[in-house]
């Protein structure tokens, strides 16, 4: 298996929102138009984006699954890491695609349900598969994390405390780098879980004790960012490096012993909190101090996605360490990760400002390259290099008794 790494664009995908009743009573026109058969929307009259894909007023759940999530649960089970966040201003739709509402419709969920239940499909298959070749049947071991930043503090959204001041006073999360430059939190609750029903048990607990307020643009607005991380180790019998290697297969086969390989993967789910004036949502108090630390972090990931995607500064300083949520993000954005962002808008005129600037956003972020490798232990690494270097010595021992034979 090789872990060399590989050069992957960010994957944007834009997602429109149907009008809401409000905005038709109140007379609203529309402001945003799909082109036909290509991932581009035009807004008013000459401003054009093109993006991964482009989902109008009309797109379905499934779809969004289907293009932007399905492609990194499979990944994330050949041992690749995985990012997915969406993007936009307060009442975009964020929450709703993404799933992390607790109140979130059973028979249309958002993404994560849907990725929860299709990893889950994915492990029963390769056991399945595995006993029916009459291998040693791959063990995983499934871990949930689900953090929130409020206010540029890390809160623990499995601590079951729902008075915040008394969940700040008891988080003690830190957040750490690897020698690889991988991120990982400590201080964190870490729930195994063995089904997928546990896992959305979970997603919905922590949905609960997340930090909402109603603004004047959103009645139930998110007032934090939200990530939600599945963490998946699995134990399998080493694959060939190469299928057409015919010495390799046959060593493999002819050994009675089976070499293993432990793959990690991490999974994040991003529910942003929405970019917002203050003056629109007419937040005041503790509201306008949560909208200015919200615009603070995004103002932060917007600074690196400029950094990580202007090709004149790519050797300059990306300012990862600026706020929490970029630092928590570092591995996802120019790191170890396959990364898709989904830019939520409005299709109303009066959102013409904010839908604007969440465009410029999103079509900055499909310039960042991401260094995508596998995540295989060393030790499975070095067999893996061993089994190779063998195999190609046995080539060259046959190759050399060959040709001896053909000059006898």
């Amino acid at each position: 298996m090789s872990v060399a790494p590989d050069e992957s664009s960010v994957r944007v995908a834009l997602r429109i929102r149907p009008q809401l009743a409000k905005e038709k009573i109140e007379g609203c026109h529309i402001c945003t138009y799909v082109m036909p058969g290509e991932p581009q929307v035009v807004l008013g009259k000459d401003k054009a984006f093109t993006y991964d894909h482009v989902f109008d007023m009309d797109s379905q759940q499934d779809a969004i699954y289907t293009h932007c999530t399905e492609s990194l649960i499979d990944g994330c089970l050949e041992g690749y890491n995985a990012t997915i966040f969406a993007y936009g201003q307060t009442g975009s739709g964020k929450t709703y695609t993404m799933g992390t509402g607790f109140n979130v419709e059973e028979d249309d969920p958002g993404i994560i349900p849907r990725a929860v239940n299709h990893l889950f499909k994915g492990i029963e298959e390769r056991r399945q598969a595995a006993t029916e070749q009459g291998k040693p049947v791959p063990e995983f071991k499934i871990n949930a994390q689900f953090l929130e930043l409020y206010n540029e503090e890390v809160l623990d959204l499995f601590d079951s405390t729902r008075d915040i001041e008394a969940r700040k006073q008891r988080s003690n999360v830190k957040i750490h780098e690897d020698a690889n430059g991988g991120i990982y939190t400590v201080g964190v609750t870490t729930r195994t879980v063995t089904s997928a029903a546990e896992m959305i048990q979970c997603l919905k607990l922590g949905a609960l004790c997340r930090t909402t307020a109603s603004t004047q643009m959103n009645v139930q607005s998110s007032r934090s960012h939200a990530i939600f991380t599945i963490h998946l180790c699995q134990v399998r019998v080493c694959s060939p490096d190469n299928d057409d290697n015919v010495t390799d297969n046959r060593l493999a086969n002819d050994s009675d012993i089976n070499e293993f390989e432990t793959l990690t993967a991490k999974f994040h789910f991003v529910d942003l909190a929405g970019s917002e004036r203050l003056k629109r949502t007419g937040a005041t108090g503790d509201r306008a101090k949560e909208g200015i630390s919200i615009n603070c972090g995004l103002l932060a990931l917007g600074n690196v996605i400029s950094a990580l995607g202007d090709r004149s500064k790519r050797s300059t300083h990306v300012p990862y360490r600026d706020s929490k949520l970029t630092r928590l993000l570092q591995d996802s954005l120019g790191g170890n990760s396959q990364t898709v962002m989904i830019a939520c808008i409005s299709p109303s005129d009066r959102d013409f400002m904010e839908t604007l600037n969440t465009l410029k956003y999103a079509n900055r972020a499909r310039n960042i390259k991401n260094k995508v490798m596998v995540n295989q232990d060393k030790a499975s690494q070095q067999i893996s290099a061993l089994r190779t270097e063998i195999a190609r010595l046995q080539i060259e021992l046959m190759e050399y008794k060959t040709g001896k034979r053909m000059v006898g």
